[in-house]
């Protein structure tokens, strides 16, 4: 029985298709960056409105509105699982990172409630926003998600050095830069590609 080789060229175009189907999906997929880009975005500016323009002394409920993207990521990932998809690698890969990230933000926000949340806790944040849209950028060899989670790591380094306030505002600019800005333009690419 012969066997049928590949060339180095096919072999290419067939990890290229692969890294294309994923982009795709992952275009389909950025509606997650986008809603908890701007969850998260509402939550910090919102906070940092409630404490220091409107003076509200439970200002930190503000963020009650991760429940909606919780919620929101069951319900959407419950339907997707129904849609037959091909799953690739980097899907997996990007699908057990993502798993990986909401744990870590979870188990973190316990630790610090039992230690004290500190003037550090958005500095931890911001870190791993940059994390995230790196290591996912990667991934993809999407250059704006890569350029993102550096520039997330870059301000997560400023925020260290600000008044617990401003890093408020600091995480909405990180998650600005490093998740909505990236997944609008990678909206952007694969649905002018696909058109």
């Amino acid at each position: 029985m012969e066997q049928e080789s590949f060339s180095p060229q096919d072999s290419l175009k067939i990890i290229q298709s692969m890294l294309e189907k994923t982009r795709e999906d992952f275009s389909r997929d950025d509606i997650y960056f986008l809603v908890w880009g701007w969850i998260t975005f509402i939550a910090c500016t919102g906070q940092f409105i409630l404490k220091n323009l409107v003076h509200y002394p439970r200002h930190y409920q503000v963020w009650w509105l991760m429940m909606v993207g919780i919620v929101f990521t069951i319900y959407f990932s419950i339907k997707e699982r129904k849609e037959s998809r091909v799953k690739t690698y980097i899907s997996e890969s990007m699908k057990f990172l993502w798993i990986g990230m909401g744990i870590t933000y979870f188990v973190l926000s316990i630790i610090l409630s039992k230690t004290g949340w500190s003037n550090t806790i958005f500095p931890f944040y911001i870190l791993l926003y940059g994390l995230g849209t790196f290591v996912s950028g990667c991934f993809l060899q999407f250059r704006p998600l890569v350029t993102g989670g550096i520039l997330a790591w870059v301000i997560a380094a400023v925020a260290a050095y600000l008044d617990y306030d401003y890093q408020m505002l600091m995480g909405a600019l990180a998650i600005l830069v490093s998740y909505i800005i990236p997944a609008y333009m990678l909206r952007k690419k694969t649905r002018s590609v696909t058109v």
